[in-house]
């Protein structure tokens, strides 16, 4: 038995506070108590920003168990709680909250014994990373360097990092027809001893081989619109076509998904049911370049351009990025709480490529870079698990480089349309042009080390030396980009003082918003139409259209002379320049394309609407604070740009969901293709009358905050917890969280909110899903997010009907489609997803609430035709419930399995 760490430590919940000393004897502790000791001497923490925030406190100082954690075991899962801590240590849980103090004592040990250990797997570059760390004040540092003893240093990361190759093109797929006793033993070869392939599968199976035989018609892709019920398998169900077709003949399939859970599960199933083809690399998840930790941008922060907390984060990643599987830091083996205790919101996205700076093969760490190895591992592989806004970015560029994506399967389809709304979007705002302008120019806060960040000149700087008529080109681009919008842009809007013709127009919508507005006060987002512009605006628009003009016209004559430079191979110019002058030309590219789209919204919005955009004027803030402001263009169909640039042009699509809503081939953009697409529909094999129940709550006061808490915590209380509470508005979904925490955590009920705690999405949905007897409360978008099988989650209640927001592109889309209809059959959609999460397996058993008496009963008809349906007081919705899961299994799934 390790001896406990002799550091005094702190917990900080609902129920109560608590220290141990040094010596692990353990006392209740006032708040005030609390916040003098941790002034005093540095204690130890489980999630510091945590720990504040339930001290209320902006942030704690001490030695925080997560930190010590992403060193000595780096790119490992962990819950970041007491019992996710317990588990992975294999040490027994705590029986009391009060005596989680003197486990993390134990814990800390058992962590810095790791260290002694001469097998320790993570050994290599601990000794660099712990010196680095030291110099920058970690206060982890001694104690892991007495427990580490000495160790030997390593090659730098930047060289240890194995290098990519170049993948020769791949061949000319063949054409071949898929035997339906084909495809079925293909079925029960994936399923092996597991499970033997039910019925419905079977026919799905087959029904989904359609989209992979070959193309029936040369105006659109074989489409297949396959709705199947939850349980019938349909992940296994299009694998068995997916990769018969994909071993013989050679073409590539992306397999689409919306939430990174299910991309998750598609990655696990791969690794058990093809195991020869993860082996050989045939089988790979790619992500955008946003997800993917960029080398360059690490060496930046390591060498200076992070400071404080931040400089502490650069070096734990850089600890990671040693160890990790594929430099993938959203959703990947990065622990999802780590960018949170380094205030996660700017530290993150400084070490990814979010503004498509990448110089490409100039980089001296091209050869080694994540993102780069994860291009051509997708070249290589057969089979791509993505999300649907990489597959539709691809398909596109791919098709504008004469290529495109053949073979698509959208599982998560019922989200095709919200996923193109995003993707086909154009946004004119101060924020979307101040990236423009920090591409172009840099960062442009004084004082601060921006490394590599420092705009196109420095990526030029040869050209700008060597070649007069590049240098002029580049000279006068980088002029005009002065008046794009710059540092506090939103201050001196508000002020009244705007910089500039781009700040000039935002300042003349901002104005323009707040004198058309009915609910100014409210401190909510506000828009409004495009329409009756207020004196000054046309001027305005006219004013940054010529602005946006004369850039554009600088951006063409840069980037001609870039690839004119590149072609002609001057003696100045070595390999890598070159390569650095074709992705400055790329850049300039995607920048011009984004100038024309703000150019053409301009033109609209002094001239006429166009029948197929909805475009607005909005003032985007939270609680008040004034976030950002412009023009949003959207499609009033996004399917219809959806299916001319993506599906049209493919040879095979399925589009796959358990609710595509009705008819199902909506869902799929159908109506916008010349094709007929083969439709196929299969009920859940689930017993729904036996294992579920809805009801609907008649006497909870509607707007009434102790009414709707009161009736939370009976539900939850009846439940056991294992709930998942929705709101359709953070206000109300905090003012009930505050109610109910201290006395939900005293009755042995956890309780974790979005929006409330300070962890990430990602985080409180492990959390959720490792106790049995938690509680989660998010946003109805939350909904798709939680896949927790089992009886962790055993009850949903919504806190009313889930209405759509009545925005102008809601309002616009309900006109043109179909009126209340359209959005009953929007809201219907929405409540079938959620119970669709509720029963996952034959053992399940559980209850779906809605709040308020008024539902209508039309709605209802998004539940399976056979589940009870009760309209009930709440007592008795309780006591039912209570009955119901009396039977469920007191456990909760391994926490190692969490992923």
């Amino acid at each position: 038995m390790v001896a406990p760490l002799p550091i005094p430590a702190l917990v900080a919940s609902h129920a109560g506070i608590w220290r141990a000393d040094a010596g692990g004897e353990v006392t209740a502790v006032s708040r005030a108590e609390a916040v003098r000791r941790l002034a005093d001497t540095p204690h130890l923490l489980l999630n510091a920003p945590q720990v504040a925030a339930r001290l209320g406190l902006p942030e704690v100082s001490g030695l925080d168990l997560l930190e010590l954690w992403a060193f000595v075991l780096p790119a490992t899962f962990l819950v970041p709680s007491a019992r996710g801590l317990a588990d992975a240590l294999g040490h027994e849980l705590p029986g009391r909250e009060a005596e989680e103090a003197a486990f993390l004592q134990r814990a800390a040990a058992a962590l810095l014994t790791r260290l002694e250990d001469r097998k320790w797997p993570h050994r290599a570059g601990a000794r660099d990373s712990l010196e680095r760390l030291h110099r920058k004040g970690w206060l982890w540092a001694a104690p892991v360097g007495e427990a580490m003893g000495s160790s030997p240093h390593a090659p730098d990361l930047f060289v240890a990092l194995p290098e990519w190759h170049d993948m020769p093109p791949r061949l000319p797929p063949l054409v071949r027809t898929h035997a339906d006793a084909d495809v079925l033993e293909n079925l029960r070869h994936l399923a092996g001893t597991r499970r033997e392939p039910r019925e419905g599968q079977m026919a799905y199976a087959l029904a989904a081989a359609h989209a992979f035989q070959p193309r029936d018609s040369r105006d659109g892709p074989n489409l297949v619109v396959a709705e199947a019920g939850t349980g019938i398998g349909k992940t296994l169900g299009y694998l068995a076509p997916a990769s018969l077709h994909a071993a013989e003949t050679g073409e590539q399939v992306w397999l689409s998904t919306f939430t990174r859970a299910l991309q998750r599960q598609l990655k696990a199933e791969t690794r058990r049911s093809l195991p020869a083809m993860v082996d050989a690399g045939q089988v790979v998840v790619r992500k955008g370049r946003e997800n993917y930790l960029c080398l360059l941008n690490l060496e930046d922060a390591m060498q200076g351009a992070f400071a404080g907390r931040q400089a502490l984060f650069a070096e734990l990643v850089a600890r990671w990025a040693r160890f990790t599987v594929d430099g993938d830091m959203v959703g990947g083996d990065l622990p999802g709480w780590l960018p949170g205790l380094f205030r996660r919101g700017t530290a993150l996205p400084a070490l990814t490529d979010r503004r498509g700076e990448c110089i490409r093969s100039a980089c001296p760490h091209w050869r080694r870079c994540f993102i780069e190895r994860s291009v051509r591992e997708g070249q290589k592989a057969s089979l791509v698990i993505a999300n649907h806004a990489l597959v539709m970015a691809n398909a596109v560029r791919a098709r504008a480089e004469g290529q495109g994506l053949t073979r698509l399967v959208f599982d998560e389809g019922h989200h095709l349309h919200a996923a193109a709304d995003s993707a086909f979007a154009v946004v004119l705002s101060g924020g979307e042009a101040i990236e423009l302008r920090r591409w172009l120019l840099g960062p442009d806060r004084p004082g601060r080390r921006a490394g590599r960040r420092r705009g196109l000149a420095a990526r030029l700087m040869d050209v700008s030396s060597y070649d007069g008529e590049g240098g002029t080109a580049l000279e006068e681009l980088l002029h005009l980009a002065t008046e794009l919008p710059g540092a506090d842009w939103l201050s001196r809007v508000g002020a009244g003082e705007p910089a500039g013709p781009i700040e000039a127009l935002i300042a003349a919508i901002r104005t323009h918003v707040l004198t058309r507005a009915t609910d100014e006060d409210r401190g909510f987002s506000l828009e409004t139409e495009v329409a009756a512009l207020s004196p000054g605006l046309p001027e305005a628009v006219d004013a940054a259209a010529a602005c946006l003009s004369r850039m554009a016209r600088a951006m063409i004559a840069l980037r001609a002379r870039l690839l004119a430079l590149a072609e002609e191979k001057p003696e100045w110019l070595d390999q890598p320049g070159i390569a650095r002058l074709s992705a400055a030309g790329e850049g300039l590219q995607l920048r011009l394309d984004l100038l024309g789209a703000w150019q053409r919204l301009l033109a609209r919005v002094v001239g006429e609407p166009e029948a197929d955009h909805v475009d607005w004027f909005a003032l985007i803030r939270t609680e008040g604070r004034e976030l950002d402001c412009g023009i949003w263009r959207h499609w009033l169909d996004p399917l219809k740009p959806l299916a001319g640039a993506v599906l049209a042009p493919a040879h095979g699509v399925l589009v796959t969901s358990a609710t595509l809503g009705d008819p199902p081939e909506a869902a799929a953009g159908a109506a916008h293709l010349a094709v007929a697409p083969h439709i196929f529909r299969v009920q859940s094999p689930f017993d729904y009358a036996e294992q579920a129940r809805v009801f609907i709550v008649t006497d909870v006061e509607r707007g009434n905050t102790a009414s709707l808490a009161h009736a939370y915590h009976a539900l939850i209380e009846a439940a056991g917890g294992g709930t998942l509470g929705l709101f359709t508005a953070i206000a109300r979904l905090r003012a009930v969280h505050a109610r109910l925490a201290d006395r939900m955590a005293r009755a042995g009920l956890p309780l974790f909110a979005q929006h409330v705690d300070a962890v990430d999405t990602g985080t409180l949905v492990d959390l959720f899903r490792a106790d049995r007897r938690a509680t989660l409360f998010g946003t109805d978008a939350l909904r798709d997010g939680v896949d927790v099988p089992g009886d962790s989650l055993r009850l949903i209640v919504f806190e009313g009907v889930p209405w759509s927001r009545p925005t102008i592109l809601n309002a616009a889309r309900r006109a043109a489609f179909g009126g209340s209809a359209h959005e009953e059959m929007a809201v219907k959609h929405r409540l079938s997803q959620a119970f669709g999460r509720l029963i996952r397996s034959s053992e399940d058993r559980g209850a779906f609430v809605l709040l308020g008496a008024s539902t209508p009963s039309r709605l209802l008809t998004a539940f399976p035709a056979e589940v009870p349906v009760a309209r009930v007081p709440l007592a008795d919705a309780a006591d039912a419930i209570a009955r119901l899961l009396r039977d469920c299994a007191p456990q909760s799934p391994p926490l190692t399995q969490a992923l």
